[in-house]
């Protein structure tokens, strides 16, 4: 025997009954079913935003808190992509198995740049810098590896979100040179805080390294597989060198700062340059997102 099944029938005055109630456009559920829609259909965009709120949360304290972008990474990814998101992510962070000629490039590159930035300030007039971040031999390495596993530091906050989550979202649907504009842009507006506010010892000017190393990074991910272990490793090296503390001040450090932008300048464009093919064609698989949903920037 067929059942009927009477739904949404009118009282017997002819009334129809009352519709079953909807959540107000104004109500929390519905906001939060906006946040959501908008996390998971623009998550690199949502990322950008959360980790500005996060690093810039403290600038009204006197810091900046770098681990934001790491928070919000994992955040936006938990959100969109549930546990299978960071694995992808951890798996990149770890991924060691790469041409060991990337790991002398990681290294050698930013090692490059600051002595052929402190070669051209003494040629240029500056005394002989100070040592002591030079000694002992080993303690370079020590600095590099401690820039690594600094949970505060730029390098284990900045790669793993920038160039494990943000970097492949984009350049999936995009092409290297224009996913790289794109992070640059809101990379340099990220860290825009460091250069403005005078506590925080940055000059404005150096916001051109930023950009200029945002390229670097881009390239060397790329052709590292898509390893962000390489692009930490290149971080912590980075930064291994405080280009301040070289000379006491004055005329011989401010032409040191000038000049260590521009050589980090000289490499983006020169990369530009010489890999002007790799930049317009499609980025390579291993390094892409594995989203079935591209990123859209609106």
């Amino acid at each position: 025997m067929k059942t009927r099944i009477i739904q949404n029938q009118p009282d017997d005055d002819g009334t129809p009954p009352p519709a079953r109630a909807a959540a107000p456009p104004g109500s929390h559920s519905s906001a939060r079913r906006s946040v959501m829609s908008f996390v998971r259909n623009h998550p690199v965009i949502s990322f950008f935003v959360l980790a500005y709120v996060l690093a810039w949360g403290g600038v009204p304290f006197g810091s900046f808190f770098a681990p934001g972008a790491l928070v919000a990474a994992l955040v936006v990814v938990f959100l969109t992509e549930g546990l299978a998101g960071l694995r992808a992510i951890g798996t990149r962070v770890i991924r060691w198995r790469v041409r060991w000629i990337w790991y002398v490039v990681a290294i050698a590159v930013p090692l490059l740049v600051h002595f052929v930035t402190i070669g051209i300030n003494q040629a240029m007039g500056a005394p002989s810098p100070s040592s002591g971040q030079f000694t002992p031999w080993y303690g370079l390495a020590v600095v590099i590896g401690m820039n690594m596993i600094d949970p505060t530091g730029g390098p284990l906050s900045e790669e793993p979100s920038f160039r494990g989550f943000a970097q492949p979202k984009l350049q999936s649907s995009r092409t290297p040179l224009a996913a790289t504009a794109i992070m640059a842009l809101a990379i340099t507006g990220w860290h825009a805080p460091l250069f403005f506010i005078s506590s925080f010892g940055l000059k404005p000017f150096e916001a051109l390294t930023t950009v200029a190393v945002t390229f670097w990074y881009a390239w060397l991910f790329n052709h590292a597989a898509g390893s962000v272990l390489i692009t930490l490793i290149a971080h912590a090296t980075e930064g291994s060198i405080n280009t301040e503390d070289l000379w006491p001040g004055g005329a011989d450090a401010t032409r040191e700062t000038w000049l260590y932008v521009a050589v980090w300048c000289a490499v983006a464009i020169t990369l530009l340059i010489v890999s002007r093919r790799f930049w317009t064609r499609p980025s390579p698989t291993i390094a892409t997102s594995s989203s079935a949903t591209p990123e859209r920037v609106s």
